[in-house]
């Protein structure tokens, strides 16, 4: 810990923000809600690695498109903490899941310089969730995924003792075929829990990991652990922005990418799905 680093939320909110902190209360491991003396209300998030709160805060900016999903603004940040706005929880509605469907295809539209790109301000050492991710640029989606998100997850899970060696050769020989599509702007962590349901009526995006990608692995995220409305979600998507032909059928292949996150950060739970995705036959 760095002698000026903030040693608990209250002190880092009021530093950051200049504004002291009334009350703390915890959301979830280092996240934090904190209610600030001139009434506003703010969310906290502790991050070990300075290069991980540079890449939220610079991935929150750069999905701040105004035809695209709401995300909470960034108030600040230093090293190891950041601070976003306080937004309502709610609940799921159809209307909101259609709204994040389109809104989710105008997002992916606005693109991105290359496949691997990291947003604008951000660290090519980057991170999803709590394990690292290399944001590097290449012209070419398909080698590009076979080798920094497939290749490189299996390594780190064979080396967590995640996957045997034999099962990474199996994994490792998986080439996904997809469609000759530009470098879409993804959100990079779309699981169902990074969707916010929010009082306002709409679904708003949270704790994002974002790079330059394929969209069809944004909305295969999104289906991975089950979202409120799917459907609703992508046939609005759909209607916007029509998906190459063969896409539900590629769905697992780009699975492999969170599941080895998973089997990464939480071990051989994950590798059997892991295994099953890359025998998918698309």
């Amino acid at each position: 810990m760095g002698a000026r680093e903030p040693v608990n939320p209250a002190a880092a909110v009021a530093e950051i923000t200049g504004t002291p902190a009334v009350e703390v209360r915890q959301l979830a491991g280092s996240v934090y809600e904190v209610d600030l003396a001139d009434g506003d209300l703010v969310v906290v998030k502790h991050h070990g690695e300075p290069d991980a709160v540079l890449a939220e805060a610079a991935s929150l900016e750069w999905l701040a498109e105004p035809e695209g999903p709401p995300v909470p603004g960034v108030r600040g940040h230093d090293e190891h903490w950041l601070v976003v706005d306080q937004v309502e929880p709610g609940r799921p509605t159809e209307r909101a899941a259609e709204e994040l469907g389109r809104r989710l295809a105008a997002l992916h539209a606005t693109g991105a310089p290359a496949f691997g790109s990291p947003p604008p301000g951000g660290p090519v050492h980057a991170a999803i969730g709590l394990a690292p991710m290399p944001n590097v640029e290449s012209p070419t989606w398909a080698d590009w995924f076979a080798e920094h998100r497939i290749a490189h997850y299996t390594r780190l899970a064979v080396d967590r003792g995640a996957l045997t060696p034999q099962e990474a050769r199996r994994i490792e020989a998986v080439r996904v075929a997809a469609p000759d599509e530009p470098p879409a702007r993804l959100h990079g962590d779309l699981w169902n829990g990074n969707v916010h349901w929010a009082a306002d009526g709409r679904a708003w995006l949270i704790d994002p990991a974002a790079h330059g990608g394929h969209r069809e692995s944004d909305l295969a995220m999104l289906a991975l652990f089950g979202c409120p409305h799917l459907e609703r979600v992508l046939a609005a998507y759909h209607e916007v922005a029509p998906l190459a032909d063969g896409w539900r059928e590629r769905v697992p292949l780009h699975q492999l990418f969170p599941l080895l996150v998973h089997a990464v950060l939480f071990g051989r739970g994950y590798a059997q799905q892991a295994l099953a995705a890359a025998r998918s036959p698309a």
